[in-house]
């Protein structure tokens, strides 16, 4: 994008973006050396004139303009838009092929988070060897924040600063909604009276559900203080791998797992609360054999990392490690149908980006589908879904062992990527959230399902070929044939998938029950990796998807985070295993790509609320570094492009405590960033060094504690839960795929009580805190006052301290202070003696690799 003149007035565009790309008239005819290049190939083209018209822009637009043209003819541009602001872009057509006066007609929703001096449109031309830009048309940022209707034909001008042709123009219509006068966020997503959720999503909000809700793989009984809710109730913490052991165990018909790592040889079950289902006490692949023995089918869908080999002689393990070739060869002559799945590109992308797709992203979705006792003898879906994959290390309880129980609990399960193999050192604790549904949003992750296993079966490689998989949509059970399964009404059509109604039928509370659920389901995905999305523009709209040239696109999961924020009235709870994006407003870098909008709509958030004299706060823990050793040039990017985004941010709130003159506060006071740690006393036996390498992460009986976790809480009344982290792989939709799920309890929201909600989200909310600040204190209930953030600040503080003392010390709780300072300014530098991580080394706030591509740690 171009460099705003000093004429151009700069203003935020915060808000939603309706716009309407028209048509294109008088482009260049781009392509005439692309088309000697064609004809090498083909001796006659066939030019598909769809979306394109005659010569003429003026002439109609009838049958005789639109059929297919068998004849030699000069191929001219094939031509899309792409709408920008500065270093990211938001949005683009389709592409038309063959015309110089297109018409798209496509209708965008755009979330804006952007600090901009105007809106471009860059018409492309898309080539062989790549996109080549036609010209840009532009409207000041200035006009469009007014919100007024706009509407009309803009000049496209080329990369010469001249148009390419006369009367070379591009035809929109926009309005933009700023977002503090925009109703849809004037309530909270729980206090919307029309009860619609997140609106323009491809799955809609489905009513009478049931959410349990999982802190860790695992809760001993009594390990966390009671919370009070309303009613009298007491807050429960569940046990999720023993409950997901239970409903694979208890299955009849169908046991459908998608991983990014499953992982045959864990154990589910290992400190049981009650007991054990038949098979309980199986390995996870001896349990999943056994079941399919028993008849039902048994399905996995796993990430094919093509980085693990194992064929012939040539064994690899992989770069992620996740175990995907062992699994598929423990079930490969069992009645358990195992599919490796690669990441492949939509074949609508150009070979290259094929090939980045395949090689640098991932399947990062995490769900069990089970059928489970319904009312009756009938039987239901129920789903498990969000960031807990099951593999190895992944198993941990709310202590987060170090040393203790590594000869049972952790016994043939000790993970521990940080130092090198053979090195004495901790353990690494894990910490996750997860979550059940029952109800009908399961149904809709079963549909996810089926989309994503007829796009996996649909090939397989075979040496450099391609081949028709010997996997049928059959091995899928059809749950509309057998009587005794609940399922929705379903309208069928060959190659889209047609999303059902909400229907009460598949409900499993009463609307009037004070425990009933409303659930969404979200997800980052592209029509590359499912089958059912329709490639038709206008049908794809309808769907509430996005059409980015040739992809139709869900990027729900961002979606649902902007409303969610925007929609925010108190507090913000996050917990994610990274945290990075908006990278256009990035003080050192803004071309890293990372687009998405969540953190600068958190900054937003608060100064809105800093100018509205009203408090709020945010929340934000991760782990001290991503897995593995900091010191490495992609870890150490990653941690560079955080320390981006928390500048950024902390640059936000500052400014605008500046503005309204607040001296007395700090960025600090809003807006706060931690890790968790933990430290254990060695035992005696464990102590034995048998003349290993010893670690200092050893030698001081301590290690952090790895946040996997990705899930927000807002106002204690709604919250998300999935797989997706915050990060542009995870939020882009055309890269890692990804889901999720929005919820709320409607009889405990802020609008039903008039007063603070106190259901399963703000137990679940105070449940966490209890497990990472060692204590449960009234205070925390008033997740946004000062006090609050003050008290929190404070344990996280002197748990800093207590752990990087040479001295062993228990923390309280496991809640550090991410250790980087934030001045009265917002400026963000590492804290005095701690520019690098204790024990293990890497720059706290990273360092940027001139190697490494972009799009990799992003």
């Amino acid at each position: 994008m171009a460099e705003p003149t000093s004429s151009e007035q700069i203003v935020y565009l915060h808000g939603d973006l309706d716009l309407q790309i028209i048509e294109a008239r008088y482009l260049p005819n781009m392509d005439i050396v692309s088309e000697r290049l064609r004809r090498c190939f083909t001796a006659c083209d066939t030019v598909n004139c769809t979306g394109s018209r005659s010569d003429n822009p003026d002439a109609g637009h009838g049958a005789e303009d639109r059929k297919k043209l068998h004849h030699r003819k000069i191929i001219t541009s094939d031509s899309y838009v792409s709408v920008v602001v500065p270093q990211a872009t938001v949005a683009r057509t389709r592409v038309i092929k063959n015309s110089q006066n297109p018409l798209w007609k496509e209708s965008f929703s755009i979330p804006l988070a952007h600090p901009a001096a105007k809106l471009e449109f860059q018409v492309k031309d898309n080539d062989l060897f790549g996109a080549e830009l036609i010209g840009t048309a532009s409207i000041p940022a200035v006009e469009i924040a007014a919100g007024n209707e706009i509407s009309g034909w803009y000049e496209i001008i080329g990369p010469t600063g001249k148009p390419p042709k006369p009367d070379c123009a591009i035809k929109v219509k926009l309005k933009f909604t700023p977002f503090e006068i925009n109703p849809v966020y004037r309530h909270g997503i729980a206090g919307d009276p029309e009860r619609k959720g997140v609106p323009k999503t491809y799955f809609p909000m489905r009513k009478g559900s049931h959410v349990r809700l999982y802190q860790d793989a695992h809760v001993p009984e009594g390990m966390l203080p009671q919370i009070e809710l309303d009613g009298r109730k007491v807050y429960k913490p569940e046990n999720c791998w023993e409950d997901i052991c239970y409903a694979i165990s208890e299955a009849h018909h169908m046991i459908y797992v998608v991983g990014w790592s499953v992982f045959h040889k864990v154990r589910l079950v290992r400190e049981p609360s009650r007991k054990l289902p038949r098979g309980g006490e199986l390995t996870l692949g001896e349990l999943l054999k056994y079941k399919s023995e028993e008849g039902v089918r048994v399905l996995l869908l796993v990430w094919d990392d093509k980085t693990s080999h194992d064929k012939f002689f040539f064994k690899s393990a992989g770069m992620m490690q996740t175990h995907d070739e062992e699994t598929r060869k423990f079930f490969k002559h069992s009645s358990v149908t195992c599919v490796l799945a690669p990441r492949y590109g939509s074949s609508k992308l150009s070979i290259m980006k094929q090939q980045v797709v395949g090689t640098l992203f991932t399947h990062h979705q995490k769900c069990v589908i089970v059928d489970t006792q319904a009312s009756g003898n009938n039987r239901k879906i129920t789903t498990f879904l969000g960031g807990l994959d099951l593999c190895d290390g992944r198993y941990d309880t709310p202590e987060h062992r170090l040393f203790r129980d590594l000869d049972t609990v952790f016994k043939e399960d000790f993970h521990q990527p940080t130092f090198p193999a053979g090195t004495k050192a901790p353990r690494q604790p894990w910490h996750d959230l997860h979550c059940r549904i029952d109800g009908p949003a399961a149904y809709d992750v079963l549909i996810n399902f089926e989309q994503r296993w007829r796009r996996a079966t649909q090939w397989r490689e075979f040496g450099l070929r391609k081949k028709v998989s010997h996997w049928h949509d059959d091995a899928l059970i059809k749950i509309d044939r057998i009587s005794w399964i609940l399922s929705p009404k379903m309208s069928h059509s060959k190659d889209v998938t047609i999303v059902p109604e909400d229907d009460p039928a598949l409900w499993v509370q009463r609307e009037d029950d004070p425990e009933d659920w409303h659930v969404q389901i979200f997800r980052s995905i592209d029509s590359g990796s499912l089958k059912g999305f329709p490639k038709d523009v206008i049908q794809a709209q309808s769907k509430n998807l996005i059409c980015s040239k040739d992809l139709v696109i869900d990027k729900s999961i961002q979606k649902a985070y902007i409303n969610a924020i925007r929609s925010a009235q108190h507090f913000i709870y996050i917990e994610n295993q990274y945290f990075l994006g908006s990278s256009y407003a990035w003080p050192d870098y803004k071309n890293a790509g990372a687009d998405n909008l969540i953190p600068m709509e958190l900054a937003l958030k608060i100064a809105s609320k800093i100018r509205a004299n009203e408090r709020f706060a945010v929340y934000i823990v991760l782990p001290m570094w991503p897995e593995g050793d900091p010191k490495t040039g992609a870890m150490q990017e990653i941690l560079y492009w955080q320390s981006q985004t928390m500048q950024m941010m902390y640059g936000v709130v500052a400014r605008e405590l500046r503005a309204l003159q607040l001296q007395d506060l700090h960025p600090q006071d809003f807006l706060n960033f931690y890790c968790l740690g933990n430290r254990e006393k060695l035992s005696e036996e464990t102590s034995n060094n048998n003349g290993a390498t010893i670690s200092d992460a050893y030698k001081y009986q301590r290690f952090m504690i790895y946040v996997h976790a990705k899930g927000m809480i807002v106002d204690d009344e709604y919250v998300i839960v999935g797989s997706a982290n915050i990060n542009q792989r995870s939020m882009a939709g055309t890269k890692d795929t990804e889901i999720a799920m929005g919820a709320y309890q409607p009889h405990h929201s802020w609008s039903e009580k008039k007063r603070h909600p106190c259901g399963q989200i703000y137990g679940y909310r105070m449940s966490l805190w209890a497990e990472h600040l060692g204590k449960s204190d009234p205070c925390f209930k008033e997740a946004e006052s000062l006090e609050c953030v003050r008290n929190v600040n404070g344990i996280a503080e002197e748990n800093w301290r207590r752990y990087t003392s040479p001295d062993f010390t228990e923390l309280q709780g496991h809640l550090l202070r991410y250790p980087l300072q934030v001045d009265g300014d917002g400026n963000v530098r590492p804290r005095p003696g701690y520019e690098n991580f204790p024990d293990v080394g890497g720059k706290v706030i990273g360092a940027h690799s001139a190697t490494l591509p972009d799009q990799l740690t992003t």
